[in-house]
């Protein structure tokens, strides 16, 4: 019998943290079992694929980083195609269908995704299937899951129309004619707006259920599949079809609530409670659809080679190390959140040149105490000094497969652990379903097959996604499962630096550089007995304690060794003060969101006094914190800048000093502005006229889930009354406002 000829279409990923690629490589992977054959390419692998010629249907996933840009193995592909000397008809031959990743927690929601697809149709190409635009703030397989589902027909129906058109069969319209193949009156997006997040506010005014409520709950939800009779304008996270047991969840119904069940003379039985390792019904009795299992790819074995320990970062000839010449704690210490304040001294390093409001990176290791576990639930303590040798397999069924590249050759087991892999990330689905392979315990093989089914994505979100569950923590809660090493090199992505905000001038402080974070404390929950310190902020406390200066305290005369740090500036930065002096800026930064704006007024302070006779526009900044005497961050600089003129307008807010003086008030006081937000719409009237008469700048840092979504809204607000809009115009003018780079952003999870 003849061999049956398999269609072929390319998946090309951009990816920073894995996800992307983890996608990209499960849609390679499933393409046989639809008579398919898909190859696969990261973005920067230019010299394997060749869409100038491609003349198969291309996929792309990818992902967006930092604020809104492409990921690292992404950039020199949108460099390429966003040259202005492509022709518009350069990709005409192009048919495509993309997939984009990003949070709406962050500004730019998207952006790379939707700058590769605007770009891509703007020189010719066109989709065989509607755009996805996944949410990973509630949950990326509301909408990867249908997306998928909905992908297979739509290649074949693409392969149908293109081979059909080279035959001369057919001059109908690609992207009319896949799109009925595959999922009929698909409507492609065609709001260009970087700025969908808000599209939540809008239509909250429209709905009976509050949006964002609605989103939380459906981020735990199953979703029904896009069907033929299914037509869907987009594919994001509001535009998917919800079953019965979704819509349940969304309502505020949890079928697998813990209940006391009372019998007819009244006793009460015991209280069942859903946990990590443990379900309800109807979960616990359902049949589930799980994953595929991912094909391994890697051989990992242990040689007892003499290595050089390594206790810095692996590319650290592309770092600076760096003394920590200073560490403040800002904060009293009976306040709720530690802020610190560390100093950095630059002056040995040429090259690290900064501008107020840049960023840079911290590299950190794993914890000690961490990867020690890790070791211990491995078996592997002996052996912890081998060199680990990693190489593919031959028989891998994985396409594309390749040996990490952030996994060197010559590198100790402990150093891998340590300084390599994220053991702190939470476990994908994926690696969920590998590691059923590897569980011995039948209750507990059954109860990681639910969390990575797509009946248990409820219970993996709360038990598993919110609480950011690490390998480490999963392991210790099953304790039957026993991964060997070559899985979590497979699974764990790379450890990435932390990114932090400069808080200082360099006209200031010559030589120096400062930046503020609060010491982060993760809770005990459900599936992690005690509770943790945030990575890097954790580790950063413990480095700096010899010289940590406390509030009230001098320096002491004694002179430690000052600890050092590797760290290397972010490129590609707009969160800067206007170039021009003279146009006005507003900054909202409450708790340490205030840090850049630190620099911005050292700066203009600075620039002030060089220039005298020039003009300066107004500056306002908007702060906000718990207590005023606990952790009003700098406040006596702040006063300072009001003092001199270099600040304008000081906005300040006490969310709990509030309640107290409320309650001694006579109850018809005015309430005082307990948040950022709310100062912001009690001066409306100069916020409007700075940023749409003087064609001013805002600037927002600080808190992404919370306090930056209620600035929009706010902002949101004002416009709609300034302008006398609707709430969809009001979006499109604020909208607008970040494409002229004047609202910006610097917020963060």
């Amino acid at each position: 019998m003849p061999c049956e000829v398999k269609h072929r279409f390319l998946v090309l990923y951009g990816s920073q943290k894995g996800q992307a690629q983890s996608i990209a490589e499960g849609i390679a992977d499933e393409a046989g079992e639809h008579g398919l054959v898909a190859d696969i390419c990261c973005l920067n692998e230019n010299h394997k694929y060749n869409l100038e010629k491609e003349n198969s249907p291309v996929v792309f996933v990818v992902s967006t980083t930092g604020d809104g840009e492409p990921p690292d193995n992404a950039l020199q592909f949108v460099k390429r195609i966003k040259k202005k000397t492509l022709p518009s008809d350069h990709y005409k031959h192009l048919c495509y269908a993309l997939l984009a990743l990003g949070d709406t927690n962050y500004a730019n929601f998207c952006n790379c995704g939707k700058t590769i697809d605007h770009r891509l149709q703007e020189v010719g190409a066109k989709h065989f299937y509607a755009t996805g635009h996944a949410d990973d703030g509630v949950g990326l397989e509301l909408v990867v899951d249908p997306w998928l589902a909905g992908l297979w027909e739509a290649i074949k129906g693409a392969l149908s129309k293109m081979a059909s058109d080279r035959e001369g069969h057919s001059n109908t319209d690609l992207t009319d004619s896949a799109a009925n193949l595959s999922s009929p009156d698909i409507k492609l997006n065609l709001l260009s707006l970087a700025d969908d997040q808000n599209c939540e506010s809008a239509r909250a005014s429209e709905e009976a259920a509050d949006s964002k409520s609605t989103f939380a709950a459906l981020s735990s939800a199953s979703v029904t599949q896009t069907t033929a009779s299914d037509p869907r304008p987009t594919f994001s996270a509001e535009d998917i079809g919800l079953d019965s047991q979704s819509a349940d969840i969304a309502a505020g119904v949890s079928k697998s609530t813990p209940e006391t069940q009372t019998g007819d003379v009244g006793v009460s039985h015991a209280v069942l409670e859903a946990s990590l390792t443990c379900s309800l019904p109807p979960l616990s009795e359902s049949s589930l659809n799980v994953p595929a299992l991912p094909p391994p790819y890697l051989n990992v074995s242990l040689q007892e080679d003499a290595v050089e320990e390594v206790n810095a970062p692996l590319n650290k000839e592309a770092l600076h190390e760096v003394p920590i010449s200073r560490a403040v704690q800002l904060t009293r210490g009976d306040s709720v959140k530690t802020a610190l304040l560390l100093e950095l001294d630059i002056a040995a390093h040429p090259t690290l040149t900064f501008q107020p409001g840049d960023s840079f990176d911290v590299f950190c290791p794993n914890r000690a105490s961490e990867v020690g576990e890790m070791l211990r639930r491995l078996g592997l303590q002996d052996q912890r000094n081998h060199r680990v040798q990693v190489s593919l397999r031959k028989d891998t069924k994985k396409k594309g497969a390749q040996v990490p590249s952030y996994v060197p050759q010559n590198i100790t087991l402990q150093c891998l652990l340590t300084r390599c892999l994220e053991i702190r990330s939470v476990p994908k689905k994926a690696f969920l379903r590998a590691l059923v392979e590897v569980t011995g315990d039948g209750v507990q093989r059954r109860r990681l097959q639910e969390l990575s089914s797509k009946q248990g994505a409820a219970d993996y979100n709360l038990y598993v996604r919110d609480p950011s569950l690490s390998v480490v923590d999963l392991l210790a809660a099953f304790p039957s499962c026993s991964p060997p090493l070559s899985l979590l090199i497979e699974h764990l992505p790379k450890l990435q630096p932390r990114p932090y905000s400069a808080a200082s001038s360099s006209l200031w402080h010559p030589g120096k550089l400062h930046f503020v974070f609060n010491a982060v404390e993760f809770p005990a929950c459900s599936g992690r007995p005690a509770g943790r310190k945030g990575l890097c902020t954790g580790w950063l406390s413990e480095l700096i304690n010899p010289i940590l200066v406390y509030p009230g305290r001098t320096q002491s005369s004694d002179s430690p060794g000052l600890p050092k740090i590797h760290v290397s500036l972010r490129p590609n930065c707009s969160f800067r003060p206007p170039a021009d002096p003279s146009v006005p800026f507003i900054m909202v930064g409450p708790g340490t969101g205030v840090a850049p704006f630190i620099g911005f007024l050292q700066q203009r302070e600075k620039e002030r006094e060089e220039s005298p006779e020039a003009a300066f526009g107004e500056t306002w900044l908007f702060f906000g914190c718990r207590h005023k005497d606990r952790d009003f961050l700098f406040r006596e600089e702040l006063e300072g800048f009001v003092s001199s003129g270099t600040l304008s307008h000081l906005k300040v807010c006490f969310s709990r000093d509030d309640q107290v003086e409320e309650e001694e008030e006579a109850p018809t006081s005015p309430a005082a502005p307990r948040y950022v937000q709310h100062n912001l719409l009690l001066n409306s009237q100069h916020i409007t006229d700075i940023l749409l008469k003087q064609n001013g700048c805002l600037y927002v840092c600080g808190d992404a889930k919370n306090m930056a979504k209620d600035v929009n809204d706010s902002l949101m607000e004002m416009i709609r009354a300034e302008l006398q809009l609707d709430q969809l115009d009001a979006m499109k003018r604020l909208a607008g406002l970040r494409e002229e780079k004047r609202y910006l952003q610097d917020i963060w999870g």
